[in-house]
């Protein structure tokens, strides 16, 4: 991208390149305590009931849910242990069979297929937390080579509101440096005046860093930076680099 000239094809560079890119809770625990005894605490405990009773409508319901206990049904090949690691259980396997000491006997190593334990209030927790996890979008990557490089280029310019299109920055890319992101011109008025050419669209330094674009490593060299650090600057002065079809 030169300042006063055009663009010749330049030398290629023979490097190859890996780029390395880089007291206080007592409502919830009051709720299950009233389940049986409502009636008993109306009287006995007048207090505690009017804690719960301020509870908007919207409040309470919450606090029954998330103090509802979560259900397992037991598979074969499963242990205590096991299932106390894998649902995240307060105290281990000790506590999971002190709460379903009822339901499995007095070997807490035999446990059958279909046994359904109670995980308690903490590995409900637990789960809801790892479905958060499981629902969020994994982070893209990208191959090392000039289609990765591109599309990584486009999605940082479209979180910077930069237009441009693969076909419009492939065209140009292969015109200027054909894929090569260490070509350099040594040899237009540029170099001669000690700011040559660099990278897959060939900018030049005082170019590339007036149009930097953050989240791009500040080298010209680099494929996506340069691509993006182009791409701005063809945008602020062409409309996009969809509109560059020779020297720019």
């Amino acid at each position: 991208m030169p300042a006063k000239a055009k663009h010749r094809r330049p030398k290629q560079h023979p490097i190859a390149r890996k780029l390395a890119f880089a007291g206080t809770g007592g409502a919830a625990l009051a709720l299950p305590l009233i389940s049986t005894t409502t009636a008993g605490a109306a009287v006995t405990q007048p207090a505690t009931v009017a804690s719960v009773t301020t509870l908007t409508p919207a409040a309470a319901p919450a606090v029954e849910k998330a103090a509802a206990p979560l259900t397992y049904s037991v598979i074969g090949g499963d242990t205590l242990s096991k299932i106390a690691v894998q649902h995240s259980v307060n105290g281990g396997w000790q506590a999971l069979y002190d709460a379903n000491k009822s339901t499995i006997g007095g070997n807490p190593s035999l446990i059958q297929p279909g046994l359904k334990l109670s995980l308690g209030t903490a590995a409900k927790a637990a789960a809801a937390r790892a479905k958060t996890i499981s629902a969020e979008p994994a982070a893209p990557t990208y191959a090392n080579n000039l289609d990765g490089w591109i599309r990584e280029s486009l999605d940082v310019m479209a979180k910077h509101g930069i237009p441009g299109s693969y076909n419009g920055i492939h065209r140009n890319v292969m015109r200027e440096s054909s894929g090569n992101p260490l070509a350099i011109n040594n040899w237009d008025s540029n170099a001669a005046a000690g700011i040559p050419s660099k990278g897959l669209l060939q900018v030049i330094d005082p170019t590339f860093r007036a149009y930097h674009v953050p989240g791009t490593p500040m080298d010209s060299y680099d494929p996506v930076a340069n691509i993006t650090a182009a791409c701005n600057y063809a945008a602020a002065r062409y409309g996009s680099i969809d509109n560059v079809n020779g020297a720019y």
